[in-house]
């Protein structure tokens, strides 16, 4: 056949799936030990190791004396490795953690000898839109890929096109994905015939002239002895995944094009249930990124001493770890989602303890009765905060301005008042420490033992003067210093801090920070109408809201919560045959929590009757149809709805104890105008959607689709915590809270013709227990690009710390770190690299715009997403006028 097949022997390693990790692992020690033998006694055989760095680092921890061995076999282009670090789901993790992925996986394999130069993306469940342009800007000409190619692709290579017009040649792995090759060599009668009917079928996608490319290799399989000799048999070659893509120049002219991201059912199941099982693993994602990046990073760069890059590494390995196709999306057993959370749970706490080291840092200069306030936003932020303080004196800030303020809750000051003797009182002491607080004073009178605590104090207590002056006491009481809980409005510098403290009333001087921009409105508030100047909030009867904009963009009806059957499983959402929603709720409360002036909020409970589980859900064909059990259980559905002030969207919690199974539950949000289209933002891009997803491979297109930090449609933006899972459908944006299956895969799934995975029992999948989602609600006039902003500052609170300085230090000045500023410019990245300050920008507008980038520093330059400096930009005065085009990715490295 005259090398018309180039063979790829391969793996694909999933890392943990329907085993936890370390049983897998067990299993790819094995795998490899077969590859390197086979590999060392076969000269000619080549092998691919799934585009992964993770299969090397897993093995070579419990095989380290054979590092070597698989160094040598990459050096000389045998073993192909890399590029990235683990095979991620895209959707369910951000754009920045798309990056450090890459970053991690191609430095890791520059040290065994070089990086695959291709974005090998095999079995992820869609690609993100702008995956072409971060690919390019880590050096990469070409990606691979296999599920989610629409129907206009009719060829093995097409141009995938970014936002921004980054064009990426783009092999397509048609007929059969990455294991298209795998039936060739099952035994060798017959070899020619499955050859030559291989040629056959993928001459249809190649066309008559060049080689065509057989994948071979499919889930955790080893190589088969004697290889060599059957590839030559057929008159094939063997070759690595980048030595058959590397014939290819990179060049895409006379290419199909396809645009932005590929989430077509076309020619591939792509699980879109993904997105929304297991949802607390998507909200501890979504919190533990925005910890490291938007918190921890920024401020260690601008505001910490010693570089934490030890730490900061570690919490990368996790979150990298935990971005894996069968790892963050949930879809695995129990155990292998259990073990991904804790990742994800450690990824956190990394980040809080370096925020805390540098917020503790700059605390130590806040006096101890005061506040500080630190902003993870390169923007100057006015916006409301909840701060504990001592005694009732007005709040000022270090102009000595009063700062504005509600209070919201006041705390106790009897904390004990009991009949009982010294000595048993005294072993609630320890030291100056007693109730969680420290003793300030302490005195008798009669039979009456009294303390005084605080949360700080300089006093010294001798215990043995305590027991002499207290042998007669038979009652004791603690009394605790005056402490309340207040809304205050500040004003931050972007990535900078200020604070505030309680004063004397007479030493309150000037006017309120920003005093020369307009006071934001004050909010008001009862349990019907909540109303902040921006936005209207009226609470229906039926609990739902009406949201009036100051532009009289007006939405009726959302909150709607809409319960349904699941009889599903982890990859694919389907109603029972005989489904029954349930959306009316059987009673309604409200309860007025706070009426203003600077927040106001009510609760919304409202009772339902949701089925308890599904029935008849096995798919046997003796059974009747899937439906939903007759018994039910009550269920109260609490919404907290919130205004602040200045803020032009209603802050939503919503909460329930799930005790139910098989079902999904959804809230609703009326558009206020006809839609045809959603936009949603994800991994550097806002994307836009239709009504439909195109179908073909038998999976049923259901319309729903991921968006990261907001969702807006027909006047209505939502604005998200963590990934979520959305639908346009009858007028209406349903955004899904919860959805509880009882199996990995369904072996007899409505929606899916065929299994994707065993099916084996996930209880844990039914995510009973207490379930909470905060997100908001934002009527828009005119376009999505006015939510850009907003989402920001929803997403990324400011900082309070309490004071840890000295009490008689007055407030220090307040400081300003990095601005960042541009219609439509969104950080997403500050640290460190060297002795350089490396920040990561996009464009989140379908226009050309500017970022204007303003701190300390006098040099700047281009960097790619490897961190590689390039061409030198101009600064004026520790000004950078950055020109970024529509939808583009850029990295700055700033200096001097």
């Amino acid at each position: 056949m005259s090398a018309e097949i180039v063979v790829v022997p391969h793996t694909h390693w999933d890392r943990e799936w329907y085993e936890p990790f370390q049983r897998f692992r067990l299993r790819l020690v094995a795998l490899l030990d077969e590859v390197l033998d086979t590999m060392e006694r076969e000269p000619a055989y080549h092998f691919t190791l799934d585009g992964q760095l993770a299969c090397v680092d897993d093995y070579l921890e419990v095989r380290p004396e054979n590092r070597d061995r698989i160094a040598a076999l990459v050096e000389s282009g045998r073993l192909a490795v890399g590029p990235w670090q683990i095979l991620l789901d895209e959707f369910l993790c951000s754009g920045e953690n798309i990056v450090r992925n890459l970053e991690l996986g191609m430095s890791r394999a520059d040290k065994l000898g070089g990086a695959m130069p291709v974005g090998y993306l095999p079995d992820m469940f869609g690609h993100t839109a702008q995956m072409p342009q971060i690919l390019r800007k880590a050096g990469l000409l070409h990606a691979c890929v296999y599920r989610g190619v629409p129907s206009s692709v009719t060829a093995d290579a097409f141009a995938w096109v970014a936002p921004d017009g980054t064009a990426l040649r783009t092999q397509y792995l048609p007929a059969g994905g990455y294991g298209n090759g795998a039936h060739l060599f099952s035994d060798s009668a017959g070899l020619a015939e499955r050859a030559a009917a291989f040629v056959t079928t993928m001459r249809e996608w190649h066309g008559p002239e060049g080689a065509l490319l057989a994948m071979y290799g499919t889930d955790h399989s080893a190589p088969v002895r004697g290889l060599p000799e059957m590839v030559a048999a057929i008159g094939a070659r063997m070759d690595t995944l980048s030595g058959y893509i590397g014939k290819y120049s990179g060049e895409v002219d006379g290419l199909p094009r396809v645009e932005g991201e590929l989430r077509s059912h076309a020619r591939a199941n792509i699980l879109p249930g993904v997105i929304s099982v297991r949802a607390h693993v998507k909200q501890a994602m979504g919190r533990a990124e925005r910890m490291v990046e938007r918190y921890a990073e920024p401020l260690a760069t601008l505001w910490g001493a010693e570089w934490p890059g030890r730490f900061l590494d570690m919490a990368w390995w996790r979150l990298v770890d935990a971005s894996g196709h069968d790892s963050v999306t949930g879809c695995g057993v129990d155990d292998t989602a259990q073990q991904v959370a804790a990742r994800i749970a450690e990824a956190e706490h990394l980040g809080q303890a370096v925020r805390d080291m540098v917020t503790a840092r700059l605390a130590a200069s806040v006096p101890s009765d005061g506040v500080l306030l630190v902003n993870p936003t390169p923007a100057a932020r006015r916006g409301v905060v909840v701060v504990d303080v001592a005694g009732t004196d007005p709040l000022v800030d270090p102009s000595g301005a009063p700062v504005p303020v509600q209070p919201l809750e006041y705390a106790p000051t009897l904390l004990l008042d009991e009949e009982m003797d010294a000595a048993t009182a005294l072993t609630f002491v320890h030291g100056t420490e007693l109730y969680g607080q420290h003793i300030t004073a302490w005195s008798v009178e009669g039979e009456t033992l009294t303390f005084t605590v605080a949360r700080e104090t300089s006093a010294v207590i001798d215990l043995d003067d305590l027991r002499a002056a207290t042998g007669g006491v038979r009652r004791v009481r603690i009394l605790a210093e005056p402490r309340r809980t207040v809304a205050a409005l500040v004003e931050v510098p972007p990535l900078g801090h200020t604070s505030i403290r309680p004063v004397p009333r007479e030493q309150v001087h000037g006017s309120p920070a920003g005093a020369g921009r307009p006071a934001p409105t004050p909010v008001r508030g009862d349990e019907e109408v909540l109303d902040n100047g921006l936005l209207r909030v009226t609470i229906a009867g039926d609990g739902t809201l009406t949201l009036v904009s100051a532009d009289g963009t007006t939405v009726t009806g959302a909150g709607r919560i809409v319960d349904g059957g699941d009889v599903g499983d982890t990859y694919n959402h389907a109603p029972p045959a005989d489904d029954l929603l349930v959306s009316e709720p059987s009673s309604v409360e409200t309860e007025l929590i706070c009426s203003g002036p600077l927040m106001a909020a009510v609760d919304v409970r409202r009772t339902y009757r949701w089925p308890a589980s599904g029935d008849g859900i096995d798919g046997a064909p003796e059974l009747p149809a899937p439906s939903r059990a007759p018994r039910t259980e009550e269920i109260v559905v609490t919404t907290r709805v919130e205004l602040r002030a200045g803020e032009p969207y209603a802050r939503l919690r919503v909460e329930f104890d799930n005790r139910c199974a098989d079902h999904r539950v959804r809230l609703h949000v009326p558009l206020p105008a006809p839609a045809t289209e959603s936009h949603a933002e994800g991994q550097f891009a806002v994307v836009t959607r239709g009504l439909t997803s195109e179908g073909g491979c038998g999976e049923t297109p259901l319309p729903t689709f991921p968006a990261s930090s907001w969702v807006a449609a027909g006047g209505v933006a939502a604005l998200l915590e963590h990934v979520t899972e959305y639908e346009v459908a009858d007028g209406e944006l349903a955004l899904t809270l919860l959805r509880s299956v009882a199996y990995l895969s369904r072996n007899r799934n409505a929606l899916r013709p065929e299994p994707a995975g065993p099916q084996l029992p996930t209880p844990a999948a039914q995510s009973r227990g207490i379930r909470s989602v905060s997100m908001a609600l934002m009527p828009y006039a005119e376009s999505w690009q006015e939510v850009v902003p907003q989402a920001e500052t929803f997403r990324h609170d400011l900082l309070v710390v309490p004071g840890q300085g000295d009490r008689a230090s007055a407030l220090p000045d307040p400081a300003s770190g990095l601005s960042v500023t541009g219609d439509g410019v969104v950080m997403t990245s500050l640290r460190m690299r060297d002795d350089r300050q490396e920040l990561r920008v996009v464009a989140l507008t379908p226009a050309a715009t500017e970022a204007v980038i303003e701190g300390a520093f006098t040099e700047a330059r281009h960097a790619d997403l490897r961190g590689r400096p390039g061409d030198r930009l101009p600064v004026a005065d520790g000004v950078l006028r950055l020109a970024l085009k529509p939808w583009e990715i850029a990295t700055v490295q700033l200096s001097g």
